[in-house]
């Protein structure tokens, strides 16, 4: 019998990095196979029965050594979906209620006892999506959900499936998503505003300006900068300034906020926008 490690390793990655003993059998790997390719290295055995390549992510190796899947905001950010809180160190495992939780060599895992259904060896996005609004709470969940309804990773149909996964009382902030956030940023301003009760026009087209973020009322626009970190050169702040510029002679007032007045300082934020609609600014 000729010994392939190699396609060990390929049925492996296949199946997102991380692969059970049966599915490497139903990938055409015999037992001789599997056992060399443990000796040689090509692969690990990250516990009974669980096998992983070498390039398989940390996190995944992690959540498979702990006996589930990489779910939560693991999961999310892997995604490359925007994320509104900071990395915390801990490997997010996503388990289903009836499974077998390990605890591991260094672990740290957080876990997640919601898991439905798994795929390559990392929760669906639905299961995700309803463990950060558990685990992180409405403004992760809902500036995260914004960001997959705007890249297309989720579609009406598993909007439902997270309707149905998450609690009654926070079902409103699904019907309040659109699918036209260009940032987390912008979701995250938007809510914070809908709740002390301002409602906000997103992705409105001004004349000679463009589309801008935001408007509050007739003539109050909001910007956003929705890149953490972002390089303001001189390009980028002047072309900023023309557009207000443009938008003053409309008759608009323009008020721009950056990433880390909208998440690090809220309250000068907020001050700011009450205090010109206690002015009338955003009327005709």
């Amino acid at each position: 019998m000729r010994v392939q490690p190699a396609l060990v390793a390929r049925a492996c990655a296949d199946s997102g990095g991380v692969a059970r003993t049966a599915e490497l059998f139903r990938a055409g790997v015999d037992a001789y196979s599997l056992k060399a390719a443990v000796r040689s290295g090509v692969v690990t055995r990250v516990r009974e029965g669980v096998f992983a390549t070498r390039e398989t992510p940390a996190e995944v190796v992690s959540a498979a050594a702990h006996g589930g899947v990489l779910g939560c905001v693991n999961r999310i950010r892997e995604a490359g979906l925007w994320m509104l809180d900071g990395d915390d160190g801990r490997v997010h495992v996503s388990m289903v209620r009836n499974g077998r939780s390990r605890i591991h060599v260094e672990c740290r895992c957080l876990v997640h006892w919601s898991g439905h259904e798994s795929e390559r060896g990392r929760s669906t996005l639905v299961d995700a999506l309803a463990q950060v609004l558990a685990c992180r709470g409405e403004e992760t969940f809902f500036t995260a959900l914004e960001s997959a309804m705007r890249r297309g990773i989720v579609d009406p149909a598993a909007l439902d499936r997270v309707r149905a996964r998450v609690p009654k009382m926070h079902r409103w902030l699904i019907d309040f998503a659109r699918w036209n956030a260009d940032s987390g940023l912008e979701s995250l301003l938007r809510l914070r505003l809908h709740r002390i009760g301002l409602e906000l026009d997103s992705q409105v087209e001004v004349p000679g300006v463009g589309r801008v973020d935001f408007v509050l009322g007739e003539r109050l626009v909001l910007e956003v900068d929705g890149v953490p970190g972002h390089a303001d050169t001189a390009a980028s702040r002047h072309k900023d300034l023309v557009r207000d510029a443009v938008a003053a002679a409309h008759g608009l007032v323009t008020l721009r906020f950056d990433y880390a007045l909208v998440v690090h300082d809220w309250p000068l934020v907020e001050s700011a926008i009450l205090a010109a609609v206690a002015r009338g600014v955003q009327l005709r």
